[in-house]
């Protein structure tokens, strides 16, 4: 009889510490909301006009950069000029305020402003 009344017990602690579980992330690729909200490690935040806004990491000593959209990512090396760089239908200029991206006619932002980077 004890027996039972220890495993019920103990059944009746597990159950009430699993509320408690739901809080615990085990998903080691998943992001909370308050990371999301940072942005991605390393890259600038540019808010243009129209609300439109995407990140930018560079790369390989500024000889690529990596163009961060919330649901995909995409490398554009540089083209030409200090300041332009392109994978043939996306072109990003980065020139302080005056940024602008051209992703073929899907996107076309303009007056980009870099947000001031958050230290992680």
């Amino acid at each position: 009889m004890t027996t039972k009344l220890h495993q019920f017990l103990l059944l009746s602690g597990l159950l009430a510490l699993l509320p408690a579980c739901s809080s615990i992330n085990l998903n080691p690729f998943g992001a909370d909301s308050a990371d999301q909200s940072r942005g991605p490690y390393n890259a600038t935040e540019y808010i243009c006009e129209g609300k439109g806004r995407f990140h930018v990491r560079m790369l390989n000593n500024g000889n690529d950069a990596w163009l961060i959209y919330p649901d995909h990512e995409v490398n554009l090396p540089k083209s030409g000029s200090d300041y332009r760089y392109s994978s043939g239908a996306i072109t990003l200029v980065i020139n302080g305020a005056e940024t602008t991206l051209n992703d073929g006619e899907k996107i076309a932002y303009t007056n980009c402003k870099p947000q001031e980077k958050v230290k992680q």
